[in-house]
């Protein structure tokens, strides 16, 4: 790899890319190699689709539409949250398996080791979506919105798997150690990915609690989904959230990516520096 780096550098912007790109090919190439990782992210919410659209939609009821088509958008944003967990442990194993050692030598950007691990992690997800996306469609699922519309709901959501993802290599690597780097994202996400319009309609919240589940991120970004689709909202009145949630989703993950990308890239140098 050293070789291909040396050959292939230029100066500045351009030699940052082609770092990021030979990072981005090592971690997919690395991927096909892990057909265990490929099962869990196919697998696992393959599940959740069935656990949540079949079992659940047999007793919550949604206006203006089935809960199937309600549901799906929040289980999409859960698939893809899972790239925090995924990088933050990914960010410690490149730390302790020598991968650090390996590329201190070379004149590499620091941020094109963490760029290929996020880029990788969301490429992961997009097979995911793809799986979630089929047993949604067998137990009822449908979209209602343009062709075009439709792309840019996944676009969205793998927007927001790569911004995450900066969020997990950014507590991966301030942990230090795979156990804690699994642990903490788990603690944190657990109470944004409840108090949100994910699972159930936020209708039946107290007027406190349902205006901090709108401003939640994550309903954005669900509510996003839902408007590309043409799937059911379930809101109540009228709320900046609720009317403007593609605007509102894009906002929140520029300010998450200009937070984490620059912690996480400090953090990385760092770490090589020692």
């Amino acid at each position: 790899m050293s070789a291909v780096v040396g050959a292939t550098r230029g100066d500045g912007l351009t030699a940052a890319l082609t770092d990021a790109v030979i990072c981005v090919e090592r971690h997919l190439r690395h991927l096909r190699r892990a057909p265990g990782r490929l099962v869990n992210a196919v697998l696992l919410p393959m599940v959740f689709v069935l656990l949540f659209g079949v079992l659940f939609g047999s007793v919550i009821d949604v206006p203006n539409g089935g809960y199937a088509e309600f549901i799906m958008a929040g289980i999409f944003t859960q698939g893809v949250l899972t790239a925090v967990p995924d990088t933050s442990v990914g960010a410690v194993e490149d730390l302790r398996n020598g991968l650090v050692d390996r590329f201190r030598s070379l004149p590499m950007s620091g941020a094109a080791v963490l760029i290929g691990r996020t880029v990788g992690d969301t490429a992961l997800r997009a097979v995911s979506c793809a799986a979630m996306a089929a047993v949604g469609l067998a137990i009822g699922w449908r979209t209602h919105g343009s062709v075009l519309g439709v792309a840019a709901g996944f676009g969205i959501l793998l927007l927001f798997g790569f911004t995450v993802a900066w969020l997990g290599a950014l507590i991966g690597l301030s942990a230090g150690d795979p156990a804690t780097a699994s642990s903490v994202p788990s603690l944190l996400l657990m109470p944004v990915m409840f108090l949100s319009n994910a699972f159930i309609p936020l209708t039946g919240l107290p007027d406190w609690l349902r205006v901090a589940a709108e401003w939640n991120p994550l309903s954005s970004v669900v509510g996003a989904c839902r408007e590309l689709w043409g799937n059911p909202a379930a809101t109540v009145g009228h709320s900046f959230p609720t009317d403007h949630p593609i605007a509102l989703s894009l906002a929140w993950m520029a300010l998450i990516l200009a937070i984490t990308a620059p912690l996480a890239i400090r953090k990385y140098r760092t770490a090589v520096a020692r």
